[in-house]
């Protein structure tokens, strides 16, 4: 493989696996709002306004952020009816027919979510609960992880083209 190909995938596989490796702490942080609002709610008989959105924006983060690690560690769910029994030149072969298909999906939501992002930062988005966030951070959010998995979708593709070849990019 070409090293500019090899450098590449290196560095993308490298970014994501920090990236992937700090968003799974915001599960904990996730869990530390929720256990505040309950704790809030039934203890003092005072809920929070904001403890339910501030939960789902980060459970948006930490899936949306944490997808391209998953993909990376080859954790994500697949169907192995057939796909284990195969050798690994016709997995990556699979593969590749795959991820093109995957880049035509992430291309189209990267599309939709810079327009969103756009459109959130320009008017001044906001949500349409009672604490009213704005909407352009996570929107932001969005958009980033949808580009960091079309950057790990093409570190995948190099790799599977290299298994396909008989070469191994680590």
């Amino acid at each position: 493989m070409p090293k500019v190909i090899v450098c590449y995938v290196r560095w993308v596989d490298a970014f994501n696996r920090k990236v992937g490796r700090l968003v799974m702490l915001l599960i904990f942080v996730m869990m530390g709002v929720l256990l505040y609002g309950s704790l809030s709610r039934s203890l003092f008989n005072s809920p929070l306004v904001w403890g339910i959105e501030v939960s789902q924006f980060l459970m948006a983060a930490y899936y949306l952020l944490g997808g391209a690690y998953s993909l990376q560690m080859d954790s994500h769910v697949r169907m192995d009816l057939f796909y284990t029994r195969w050798s690994d030149r016709t997995r990556a072969l699979v593969d590749v027919m795959t991820m093109l298909l995957l880049f035509v999906f992430l291309g189209a939501l990267l599309f939709g979510g810079i327009s969103s992002t756009g459109y959130a930062l320009r008017y001044d988005e906001t949500s349409y609960t009672t604490w009213g966030p704005p909407l352009a951070p996570i929107k932001i959010i969005m958009t980033t992880g949808v580009l960091l998995m079309l950057l790990q979708c093409l570190s995948t593709f190099f790799k599977d083209i290299a298994r396909i070849r008989g070469v191994v990019i680590e």
